[in-house]
């Protein structure tokens, strides 16, 4: 498609070839361009995005409105991505990736069509279809847990799925996600992290005040009855399966237990193994390319892991409802 795109459009879509050719023209040493004002100006710019991404409440603005130059509000988009890259966490670069996305279909909601189709065929996408081949469409939805994107609920003929209106924004702003989220995260030079440190410290912070006020200080005397038996199993040596490991690890660390900490759990086995144990540590919790939350109580049945059923297990119907309720319950008894 031939079209050009307006410096002022391009901020709004800064994971576009175009947006970036246009950034780095102006920044050739990232080093360097930290060290002036208008690194500056798109790191505080990155930093914002990242707390963005972190808010409940998502509000998106057209950044033209401030007087701040494109290409350093590219580069502030840049950044946000460097940011998370340095700090590593897989939930935070997934949360940065659904806020880009969600912060680009806003635009393209309002968008001119022809720059609208443009931004979509960038990413694969073609607007003016109807329908999708089954496989395309299975690539696409691949991590939409809406039921109505299950193939089985859909109008599939003659091997293509048809669309809804409305579908295909809904699309677009996956498929933004899932490249985003690819992408990252970046291989950056330790002397950027380092040099970035203070402002990745500061995110960390915010991002764990996030976790203890949702779920509060780590009480074990709260977690569920499933998820006792499967630290007692790990402590007496027993050979756990997979998804008993998983489901150990990927709760631990939803409700705020760092990597180190969900280890020094496994540590407890007569037959621990550091690497091998940080290794899947590190995978569940979604180093490894996604983010993953625990098993609902259904999914513990399916696998045998629904053991030692209590009074509260019969009024939730997964493991962190459990742990919320079972905490609220003990601080309201002192």
């Amino acid at each position: 498609m031939d079209i050009v795109l307006d410096q002022k459009v391009l901020p709004k879509y800064p994971f576009l070839k175009e947006s970036q050719e246009l950034a780095r023209r102006h920044v050739e040493s990232l080093e360097e361009f930290l060290s002036g004002s208008p690194g500056a100006l798109a790191l505080e710019r990155a930093k914002e995005r990242v707390i963005a991404a972190l808010a409940h409440k998502r509000e998106f603005q057209d950044e033209t409105a401030r007087n701040i130059r494109p290409e350093f509000e590219i580069a502030g988009y840049a950044l946000a991505r460097v940011l998370v890259s340095c700090i590593g966490d897989r939930s935070l670069i997934d949360r940065l990736a659904r806020y880009e996305a969600e912060r680009a279909s806003f635009f393209l909601a309002t968008e001119d069509p022809e720059i609208r189709r443009f931004v979509a065929m960038s990413i694969g996408i073609n607007t003016g279809t109807a329908a999708l081949p089954v496989i395309s469409y299975v690539e696409l939805v691949t991590h939409m847990r809406d039921r109505r994107w299950r193939l089985v609920n859909r109008d599939v003929r003659q091997g293509t799925v048809h669309l809804e209106p409305g579908d295909i924004d809904d699309l677009i702003r996956e498929r933004i996600r899932v490249i985003l989220v690819d992408q990252m995260p970046l291989r950056v030079p330790s002397g950027i992290c380092e040099r970035l440190a203070p402002v990745t410290k500061e995110i960390a912070a915010l991002q764990q005040q996030q976790v203890l006020e949702q779920f509060g200080e780590i009480k074990e005397e709260a977690f569920p009855p499933c998820i006792n038996a499967l630290i007692r199993a790990v402590t007496e040596g027993t050979n756990l399966t997979h998804m008993g490991r998983f489901a150990i690890t990927s709760f631990l660390h939803t409700v705020g237990m760092n990597t180190t900490a969900i280890a020094e759990v496994f540590a407890r086995a007569p037959d621990f193994d550091v690497e091998k144990t940080m290794y899947q540590v590190e995978h569940i919790s979604g180093r490894g390319g996604t983010e993953y939350t625990p098993p609902s109580c259904a999914t513990m049945r399916t696998f045998g892991l629904c053991v030692n059923r209590d009074s509260t297990c019969e009024r939730v119907n997964h493991p962190l409802s459990y742990y919320r309720l079972k905490k609220n319950i003990k601080k309201k008894r002192g």
